[in-house]
């Protein structure tokens, strides 16, 4: 998404030159939320973008490995050869964790890529008996649609809850009864201790049959290839962007799910591994690579998931020390929790509100101090709730 939408932008925005999109995949460049639900479930052949690259004066390379790129040269090395560039996006995205001691064992997959969507539609077709591992977003989803064509499915979670990366107890505690209500089996503070053929091995002694195991225990910048670059990394192995998505080296720029961005709104650099950051930053790195002004990166992070029957938004970044606010009953079907920083939304998660979510982005946009008490009140439309 983050190659193909820079690609576009820098058309849009008028940019004359020559446009190369490479990508290690054969496919024709695909857009991704689908793979866990239609493309999954049979009932989509695939997901690849409406877009005449040809009439853009687009140039695909597909199926081409980029192994190492060298600033000094404005060159990339690829399994096909060196590629000169004048400006250089790097948009490789991110790459499933895999579950140690798993690899190459027959049945277990993992979901980022078409080609993996498509080996695991047999899986969901002749209703395998399904183990996941990790309890976070994908879990989720895939456990949803494993579940949508009849798959009995456990999911193992080693921490106490799902989602415990990214939310606060508190919040994800109410959507543990989700699973249950699906008729998925939920095991937290459950670790893996082997992977076998047909089975999955905890660390109790439980044997869990398994005809198949998905493994969705997060994603890393895909970034490995960038060794020796020079290119500065941070902490996650992440590449190291400024506010207008440049990088360390001349030329070079980063977006989407392989880049950090210093946040000016949040106070810290933010990594976000989500299909809107992957639409937004492209718009800047066109803009920066033709030479304009464009306004510092610094979006309202957002995304959404659709898992049990429940669909589920987020937009902007909470921290800990926020100021937690409920706004509805969290045993019914709609509710949604505010955050709140120096008075103003920091960051709102809402589930089956979708009204809430769209003042939300708009609230934080601006900094909106609200109040507390009325935004508490979900009858009350929450931008009626702030203060200026």
């Amino acid at each position: 998404m983050a190659g193909v939408q820079t690609a576009v932008a820098l058309r849009e925005q008028g940019f004359t030159g020559t446009v190369t999109v490479i990508g290690a995949e054969p496919h024709p460049p695909y857009d991704r939320p689908p793979l866990s639900k239609a493309v999954l479930l049979g009932t989509a052949d695939g997901s690849a973008f409406d877009i005449d690259f040809e009439a853009l004066g687009i140039a695909l390379r597909l199926g081409v490995y980029v192994t190492g790129v060298r600033p000094a040269d404005h060159e990339l090395d690829t399994a096909a050869g060196p590629v000169a560039y004048d400006s250089l996006v790097l948009a490789t995205g991110a790459e499933p964790i895999l579950l140690p001691g798993s690899e190459g064992v027959p049945g277990v997959h993992v979901l980022r890529t078409l080609d993996d969507a498509e080996r695991l539609r047999p899986v969901l077709a002749e209703r395998h008996d399904v183990v996941v591992v990790g309890a976070g977003w994908i879990g989720a989803e895939f456990a949803t649609a494993a579940r949508e064509a009849g798959c009995a499915v456990t999911v193992v979670e080693a921490a106490d809850r799902p989602l415990a990366g990214a939310l606060p107890a508190e919040v994800a505690a109410p959507m543990t009864a989700w699973y249950a209500d699906a008729g998925v089996a939920l095991r937290t503070r459950a670790r893996v201790r082997r992977v076998e053929p047909g089975a999955v091995f905890l660390d109790d002694g439980t044997r869990l049959p398994a005809g198949a195991v998905v493994v969705g225990i997060g994603a890393r910048p895909a970034t490995a290839w960038l060794a020796g670059s020079g290119i500065a990394l941070g902490i996650h192995h992440e590449v190291l962007a400024d506010d207008h998505l440049r990088t360390s080296a001349p030329d070079v720029y980063a977006v989407g799910d392989c880049a950090s961005f210093p946040s000016g709104r949040y106070g810290e650099r933010l990594l976000v591994h989500h299909w809107d950051n992957a639409v937004q930053g492209p718009r800047t790195v066109a803009s920066t690579v033709i030479g304009e002004t464009p306004a510092v990166y610094d979006p309202v992070p957002y995304f959404w998931s659709e898992q049990f029957g429940r669909f589920v938004q987020y937009a902007g970044h909470h921290a800990p020390g926020d100021e937690l606010i409920w706004r509805g009953d969290p045993t019914t079907p709609a509710w949604t929790v505010c955050w709140l920083r120096d008075g103003a939304l920091s960051a709102l998660l809402a589930v089956g509100r979708p009204r809430d979510l769209a003042q939300a982005r708009k609230l934080i946009e601006s900094s909106t101090p609200l109040d507390p008490t009325l935004a508490a009140d979900p009858s009350i439309p929450l931008k009626k709730a702030a203060t200026a």
